[in-house]
């Protein structure tokens, strides 16, 4: 069983957690088993035909319906590129590349998400693994950091306090147009390192971003690809699982998975206005400190447990 209180602390972390680049699988994994008792018992992502996933998928797609609202603009402008270069037959424009870009950097992580989410899932998808990925990912996210400024490209500042929808509109323009320089062969890189994220306690956003930016990407365009790159994923996955809500594993939670998926809505959209700005002049180091401590703590609790 779910119940309410349950669904909307769940709701409300992983709006926070998919964004972040803390691993909102880690986090659905850890918190149950931390809190224990009911929890643990209700809220297991690696049992068998678990109901908990089912609510999970609930999440992840309202989850992914804010980032559709809050880059409204730049998908907008994505899927006019697509449909323009299928009717023209060329890759010419921002918004024609850019949908390119995201298409291929999606297939690597929907090809191994067919073939590997079950596995990983099942045999990974539980507390001790979690906690240990979660210190891994702490490691990468603060490893990528050093390597970064060893390369001496470190963000260039940019003014989080700019006034006006049409100074934020423009500047998600110019956002879009830098990231359309990249090559395929470089989008499709960075694409993959989400294929990391199908392990429990890995950050989707965090491993896309430091692909990014170790492929010479400023933080607040590393975290705008991310963004983009997660949206079409997240939703995939939810197509694929939505009719579970429908079966027996959705039955007794329809209100749960409405009350959850508002959180994670809210949440995630907050999430998401607090993070473009963050990167702008901000790095990823507070969240390495933060994946390795809480890693290490739900470690020690489990352990001693």
């Amino acid at each position: 069983m779910l119940d309410y209180f349950e669904a909307i602390v769940v709701g409300a972390f992983q709006g926070v957690t998919e964004l972040f680049p803390v691993s909102s699988l880690g986090h659905s994994v850890l918190i149950p088993a931390v809190v224990g008792g009911q929890w643990a018992r209700d809220l297991d992502v690696s049992a068998p035909e678990s109901p908990y996933l089912a609510f999970i998928v609930g999440l992840h797609v309202a989850t992914a319906a804010a980032l559709l609202l809050f880059f409204w603009r730049d998908w907008v402008r994505i899927v006019g590129g697509f449909f323009s270069s299928i009717r023209h037959r060329r890759v010419q424009t921002a918004g024609e590349r850019l949908a390119w870009l995201i298409v291929l950097a999606t297939i690597p992580v929907g090809v191994s998400g067919l073939l590997l989410e079950h596995l990983f899932r099942t045999t990974l998808g539980k507390p001790i693994p979690a906690a240990a990925f979660l210190i891994a990912n702490g490691v990468v996210l603060y490893t990528g950091e050093l390597l970064r400024r060893r390369a001496n490209a470190g963000p260039v500042p940019v003014p989080a306090d700019a006034p006006g929808a049409a100074v934020d509109a423009a500047a998600d323009a110019a956002a879009d147009v830098r990231l359309s320089r990249m090559s395929f062969g470089r989008g499709t890189l960075i694409g993959s390192a989400q294929v990391l994220a199908l392990l429990p306690g890995i950050s989707r956003s965090g491993v896309t971003m430091v692909a990014g930016l170790l492929r010479g990407l400023s933080h607040e365009d590393a975290a705008r690809f991310s963004f983009l790159l997660a949206t079409p994923v997240i939703l995939a996955a939810g197509v694929l699982k939505i009719p579970d809500l429908f079966g027996p594993l959705g039955a007794g939670i329809h209100g749960q998975v409405l009350a959850g998926s508002l959180a994670s809505f809210a949440s995630a959209y907050l999430a998401v206005r607090f993070l473009t700005r963050y990167f702008h002049t901000r790095t990823l180091t507070p969240f390495a400190f933060y994946c390795v401590l809480a890693g290490a703590g739900a470690l020690t609790v489990l352990t001693l447990r």
